[in-house]
């Protein structure tokens, strides 16, 4: 099963990954987590370029063929195989983090943006989706409370992120089943409770 997690600056994604992992794995199952942009060699160069706070210059269009470069390249050497072996691929973001940042936040042409994200992915679509949702001011101040990477992708205007949080919701409207809303805007072992449930209710549903 390939699930992924996605949500505004601030949710926890990145945060909640390695338990769920680690409770998967004592239920027996084998767990491959990964994120992006990254998890290949060649993809974390990307997101180093990707992330410098330095790069101010690079355009909505150049920033969107790079993560999809990113893409393409850990589908084929990572996700896809490790799917192929029957193993469960949890990954800190995934397309649905293009269509909400490069269409809807940058105001980019959205269908556009999803010929590309199909091409990068060869049509590989997730089983699950998580969106850990949270209202975006209270998110940008958790992530500067924690002291979390502070990156070129954080550098943006609040309404830029509000665009970004109002494309996920209109994402869910589109596609129903495969996404699950939790809100991250509470005590984060209730979150982590939370997704637990969603994830073993969606495996014992899969067989």
């Amino acid at each position: 099963m390939f699930i992924t997690l996605e949500g505004p600056e601030g949710s926890g994604k990145t945060s909640h990954i390695p338990h769920l992992v680690e409770y998967l794995r004592e239920k027996g199952h084998i767990v491959f987590p990964t994120r992006e942009p990254g998890g290949t060699s060649i993809s974390e160069q990307i997101r180093d370029i990707l992330h410098d706070i330095k790069n101010t210059e690079m355009h909505p269009r150049t920033e969107t063929l790079l993560y999809q470069a990113a893409r393409a390249q850990i589908v084929e050497q990572v996700i896809k195989p490790r799917l192929s072996a029957g193993e469960i691929v949890l990954s800190d973001r995934y397309y649905d983090s293009t269509i909400a940042y490069q269409g809807y936040g940058h105001q980019q042409d959205l269908e556009q943006i999803r010929a590309l994200v199909k091409y990068a992915t060869g049509g590989l679509t997730p089983d699950l989706t998580i969106l850990l949702d949270l209202d975006v001011e209270v998110g940008l101040k958790r992530k500067k409370k924690n002291g979390d990477e502070w990156n070129r992708m954080d550098a943006h205007e609040v309404a830029f992120y509000q665009r970004v949080r109002a494309g996920y919701l209109e994402m869910i409207k589109a596609e129903p089943k495969r996404w699950v809303v939790v809100n991250s805007d509470q005590k984060w072992d209730l979150v982590q409770e939370e997704l637990r449930k969603v994830i073993v209710e969606r495996l014992q549903v899969a067989g």
